[in-house]
């Protein structure tokens, strides 16, 4: 049964579309270590629509239920519209009736003038380039897009610098939060967590794996710890109103920081495709708040910027504590080792005057929940000497398991695929499955993407991103092929890990992909955007190429 949805938001506009179900099925959960073999299955998924033959065949087998009701569909227009009877009708309710046939009338024509102007403004808008960005969570997808714009489109990148101080000033808060719950008292009997090893946890990881989800709180608090607990217990309000302003509409993240321990990402931000939070620190406000609770908003991020002022030397004591610290490394907790990290910056970024860098922007954690297309009007000429504003629409998705499915119907008319991975996440699994390492599960995802129908004609490029971090695990003595039994006895260098990737990520390529262009495989470290743009350069170079092959000028 063919089910048709109209939804009609009155005034403003018109929308009608057919809601396919999509599903996105993976493989069993994988257990570390994994094992990646070109001789062997190595990887399984699928991401792909279900043909309309198949439905009709399986629509075809399944009888309908003896008492189902019937109803003819060539019999269906002679119902429609119900002819009415108004022989009966008063006066006054002929007027009525009138009134609103005509209010009726003018409320359509103004629904019609706004869809052609919707229309018109589409076509205006038609991107030259369509990007899409893809990846698991937590992979660097926001922060290359933010390179992007740091790049071509400096002028709106630095006049959004006020709108990303606000969310530093919240991964701040977050990381300050999570440290107090080692402050605690009587959450824990367990007196510590020296009985839990390095191996048994996610190095890298805010919040240990496994049976331990959680910080396990200092058994024995110092008189200092105390005194650091009472002066940064202000914080905890402040997280939740710098929440609140950011993404209004989320109350799980709103509600974040209500003294509970963290179990997930210290410094999560997250808000919604749509929500246009950057627009709330432009003059005037925006979004969908009133002018009086948007006043009300800035207020309280001025006053949540004094408080965080006022606490710096105590977040600095706090961070730098022996017992603080040497906590964390007893519960292999890797604090540095996230993107949203600000502990060790915090003398600048808690000064008063504080404007973020570039760097500052490209390290700020934000996580992207939905889709959203976002328009890059390039504000310089590229070396080919094009004098024409070019637009690209990059399109950021969001990774997490349950937001996949939302990503097929952008697939369409795509010139680029970027693929995001993580490098540096062999060792550390799903926030949504403990049970799937994350690095099988971006293969798993690679090979889904790479057969997809509707991408066979966009160019792949693959950035092998986070390799910084994935240089920092290596050097501290973790073991790649203790994670990835398939890598042997090759040796524990970044260099030789990287270019078995590449060969991994190039296999799978050859084998699924039908597309008869070349794979671009790039490494990457987003925060960096120096090494960056150097990468940005080339997938800028590789795209005017395909614009040249398509126009026959090549």
């Amino acid at each position: 049964m063919l089910r048709v949805c109209f939804f009609l938001f009155y005034p403003q506009s018109f929308f009608f579309f057919f809601k396919i179900q999509i599903r996105a099925e993976c493989a069993p959960a994988s257990t570390t270590p994994i094992h990646l073999s070109s001789s062997s299955s190595m990887v399984y998924s699928r991401l792909s629509t279900k043909s309309s033959k198949q439905l009709r065949q399986r629509q075809q087998q399944a009888a309908p239920p003896p008492d189902a009701p019937q109803f003819d569909l060539e019999d269906i227009d002679s119902h429609w519209p119900p002819v009415e009877d108004f022989s009966n009708e008063t006066p006054t309710q002929r007027e009525e009736r009138l009134e609103r046939e005509r209010e009726a009338k003018r409320i359509n024509d103004e629904i019609d003038a706004q869809i052609e102007i919707e229309k018109s403004e589409r076509r205006k808008r038609q991107p030259d380039i369509r990007v899409i960005l893809l990846g698991q969570a937590e992979s660097g997808k926001s922060t290359i897009l933010r390179n992007f714009q740091l790049k071509y489109a400096p002028a709106a990148f630095n006049a959004e610098s006020e709108a990303w101080r606000t969310i530093i000033d919240l991964n701040l808060v977050r990381s300050v939060t999570f440290l107090l719950s080692l402050l605690e008292e009587g959450e824990s009997s367990n007196g510590g967590s020296g009985s839990r090893s390095p191996r048994d946890t996610d190095v890298g990881s805010t919040a240990p794996s496994g049976s331990g989800t959680k910080l396990v709180p200092l058994q024995h608090l110092s008189d200092d710890l105390r005194r650091l607990r009472v002066s940064l217990s202000p914080l905890g309000r402040i997280e939740q109103s710098l929440a609140r302003f950011i993404s209004p509409d989320n109350p799980r993240q709103a509600g974040a920081g209500s003294g509970s321990l963290p179990t997930e990402r210290a410094f999560e931000v997250s808000v919604r495709s749509g929500s246009r939070w950057k627009t709330l620190f432009r003059r005037g406000g925006g979004g969908n708040s009133t002018s009086g609770s948007s006043t009300h908003g800035h207020e309280e991020v001025q006053n949540a910027r004094s408080v965080i002022e006022a606490c710096r030397e105590d977040i600095v004591a706090l961070w730098n504590h022996p017992a603080v610290r040497a906590s964390l490394t007893e519960q292999s907790v890797a604090l540095e080792f996230q993107s949203g990290f600000f502990l060790d910056a915090v003398d600048r970024i808690a000064a008063p005057g504080y404007r973020p860098s570039p760097a500052d922007i490209l390290k700020a954690r934000i996580q992207t929940v939905g889709v959203e297309e976002h328009p890059l009007k390039l504000e310089k000429d590229n070396k080919f000497g094009s004098k024409d504003e070019q637009v690209w629409s990059i399109i950021d998705v969001g990774g997490s398991r349950g937001s996949r499915a939302a990503w097929v119907p952008y697939f369409e008319d795509v010139n680029m695929l970027l693929f995001i991975a993580p490098v540096s996440a062999f060792n550390q699994t799903l926030t949504e499955d403990r049970s799937v390492n994350r690095l099988w599960d971006t293969f798993l995802l690679w090979k889904a993407v790479c057969k997809h129908h509707l991408l066979r004609k966009a160019t792949f490029v693959v950035l092998l991103n986070k390799s910084d971090l994935l240089d920092a695990k290596i050097r501290a003595g973790v073991r790649f092929r203790q994670f990835v039994t398939s890598y042997k006895d090759r040796p524990n260098r970044t260099e030789n890990i990287l270019e078995y990737l590449k060969e991994k990520f190039s296999w799978i390529y050859k084998q699924e992909a039908d597309n008869a262009r070349s794979l671009h495989i790039h490494v990457t470290c987003a925060t960096d955007s120096n090494s960056t743009s150097i990468v940005l350069n080339r997938i800028r170079e590789v795209i005017s190429m395909d614009s040249f092959h398509k126009a026959n000028l090549l």
